[in-house]
């Protein structure tokens, strides 16, 4: 471009070029086989360990308590239900210490 080009141009023209729009944001990868495994560990032990509190405590708990280990050592991308699930098949095994050491059993009902 010469000179003579700069000098015809009109005001509008001046201007500066607009900027590019931005590119959109890649997707979130997808979770990969074993982070969904994680989860689903995590999610288990909470299950496990809540219902544990109410039955079967003697094998939910300690089920609970290895779900929710296995869950955070391999990542797990919910790792508050995990530690929710540890906590849970802990207080499973004290609800069993202390039905046990009330009632010198290790069978126990309501009621």
């Amino acid at each position: 471009m010469n000179v003579r080009d700069t000098a015809l141009r009109s005001p509008a023209d001046a201007r500066t070029p607009e900027p590019e729009p931005t590119p959109e944001p890649a997707p979130a990868p997808a979770p990969t086989p074993a982070v969904r495994q994680a989860d689903g560990m995590a999610v288990a032990s909470f299950v496990f360990g809540l219902i544990g509190l109410l039955a079967m405590n003697l094998l939910l708990g300690p089920a609970s308590i290895v779900l929710a280990a296995l869950a955070l050592r391999r990542g797990t991308s919910r790792p508050g239900r995990a530690r929710l699930g540890l906590a849970l098949g802990v207080a499973d095994l004290a609800v069993l210490a202390w039905v046990v050491s009330a009632d010198q059993t290790w069978s126990w009902s309501i009621g």
